[in-house]
Parts: structure tokens; sequence; C-alpha cells
């Protein structure tokens, strides 16, 4: 198993500027819809009951690297050590812009989702490199006994933060509370239609991204998927109960469950590919595959436990296909 893994480490994987633009700008149009069902209100609760917000990032900043240490410290004897650092850069970014949607589909708090997503992107700028220096060294320390050139002084681009805040985050929500806000009958009509939509928009963003490595991934996904599937739901459930034990609401603890198990890869794939964070001549191929996977297995795990906690989940009995409600 060892041998397949430094193989991976030697792969490199296609990664453009404009494929990124065009997930960005789909995901603008998600952001968009998701904003219909918002009202500033909703906002100014967030405010008067900090609480989840603070569960939240510690849930994100410090609950999610530690798990990702332990979880990558225990395969230290079936994995490459670029392997392990891949799934702590992962672990190391703020939570991905996509977990709004996925709030919103899975009936949760998307204010919180929201307030969440716009803390952690702005707080990574310190917090990412910070992580990913402290439990990546840890990593190398108790796995390997050795330092490596890999744990790296990350240089997090302020403008391209604030940026995605601002253009795929903001203004699309802005656009969408003032919308439902001066036009709600015909909010009400479209919502249902717009939902469609973004969820067809998300179906296309997995094919784009699994589409432009194809035969890389099938080569060398059956590898991957495991280490991949078992840390998205640890995160997953370390956010869950992490609110429950702070005795959160329902809806804050899918909130926050999701906002830690929803990871921002894409920004972990465009530091792996910036030269001047990652030389070129450096082995990263195991890095780098860890934080594409996430990037599409993120989306399949949160359309599919948000399709169990909107209780529109449907199973299919010995006789024909019987919708059921999971409460």
């Amino acid at each position: 198993m060892i041998e397949i893994f430094t193989e991976i480490d030697s792969v490199r994987l296609n990664f453009s500027d404009n494929g990124k633009w065009m997930v960005n700008l789909a995901i603008a149009v998600i952001m968009f819809g998701v904003a219909l069902d918002l009202k500033l209100d909703d906002f100014k609760k967030i405010l008067k009951t900090p609480r989840p917000v603070i569960v939240g990032v510690v849930s994100q900043f410090l609950v999610m690297p530690l798990i990702t240490f332990l979880f990558a410290l225990s395969l230290r004897d079936f994995i490459t050590p670029t392997i392990g650092l891949g799934m702590i850069l992962v672990a190391a970014c703020p939570g991905g812009n996509i977990s709004n949607f996925i709030c919103s589909l899975s009936k949760g708090n998307v204010a919180l989702s929201v307030s969440l997503t716009a803390f952690s992107s702005l707080g990574g700028l310190l917090l990412t490199p910070f992580n990913f220096a402290f439990w990546g060294n840890l990593y190398m320390h108790f796995a390997t006994n050795e330092t490596s050139a890999l744990v790296r002084s990350l240089e997090v681009d302020p403008i391209s933060v604030l940026q995605t805040i601002l253009l795929i985050l903001g203004l699309p929500l802005a656009l969408g509370i003032l919308f439902s806000t001066r036009f709600p009958k015909l909010t009400e009509r479209i919502s249902f239609w717009i939902k469609r939509l973004s969820i067809t928009i998300f179906i296309g963003m997995i094919a784009v991204i699994f589409g432009a490595n194809f035969e890389l991934f099938t080569r060398y996904i059956q590898y991957i998927f495991l280490i991949v599937l078992v840390h998205n739901a640890l995160a997953l459930m370390a956010g869950y109960n992490l609110a429950k034990v702070f005795r959160l609401e329902k809806r804050d603890r899918k909130t926050i469950a999701i906002e830690t198990g929803i990871q921002n890869s894409g920004l972990a794939l465009a530091l792996l590919f910036n030269p001047n964070v990652f030389p070129s001549d450096m082995t990263i191929g195991g890095m780098t595959f860890i934080a594409a996977w996430w990037g599409v297995w993120h989306i399949v795990s949160g359309l599919a436990i948000s399709s169990v906690w909107s209780g529109t989940l449907s199973k299919r009995a010995f006789k024909g296909l019987i919708p059921i409600r999971v409460r």
C-alpha cells in the first residue's frame, strides 16, 4: 500500500484558473438562491446570542485540526507523510462557501452558517498558516521523527480572500435579501425553481471537478476514497457533537457540523499550485490528490446528509418507491 501512495505523491493534477472561476460563478448563483430565504432579522438574532458562533469557530479552527492530526497519526504506518500533510492542510483551511447552500438544504441556521463562513474566511488569513505549521510539524515529529520541507510558511492572499467574501458571498446574499424584500410574492413563486436550479448547478460542479482529472481519479481513487470519507465523517460528527455538548438547538448543531465538515479545499489547491508557496520541484501529489478529492466528496456527502436532515429522503421498499419522512 505504501508503494501506491508513494506513486500518488508524484502525480500532477490539472487545476486551471478558468475552471476555478466557473466554480466560483456557480457558487454565486447558488448563494443568491440561498439568500431568498434569509431576512436581516436572522443576523440580528446571531448578534444577540453569540454562543453558536463561538462554538462554531472553536469547532472549525481547533477541533477539526486536532481530530485530523490524530487520524493522520493513526494511519502513519499505511500512508506517506505527504498524504498526512494533505489532510492537515485541508483541515487548516476555513469552511467552504458551499456550506451555506448545504445548510439551506438541511434546514439549518443559514444566518449562522453565513456568519461562520465570513468569519472563518477572514480568520483563516492568520489561522490557516498557523494551524498548518503547528499541526504539520507536530505530525511530522510523531509520525517520522523528522522535519519536512513540505511544512511551508503559507502565504494566504488577503485580496483573494476579500474578493471571495464580497463577490461570491456578500454580493449574491445582499441581492437575494433585497430581491425577496422588494418582491415577496415573486420570490414565493420562483423560490422552488431557484432551489432546483441550484441543485442542478451543484451536481454539475461535481462533474466539472471530477472530469478535469478523470483518468487520474479512476486510477487512484480507490486508495484515497476511504481516507477522505472517514476524515469527512469525523469532521461532521465532531461539529455536531461539540454543539450538542454546549446544548445548542438542533438547527445550530446541523449548521456547525456542516461548517466543520465542508472545507475550502479550493484554497488548499490554490496554495498547492502557487509556486511561491510550494515550488514546482516539490513532490506534493499526495497533498493535491487529497485536497482535490475533498472538493468532490464534501459536495456528495453534503447533499446526502442534507437529504436526511431535511426530511425528504426516499428509500426503495420491496414493492415500489415509497417516500419516507425522516425525523
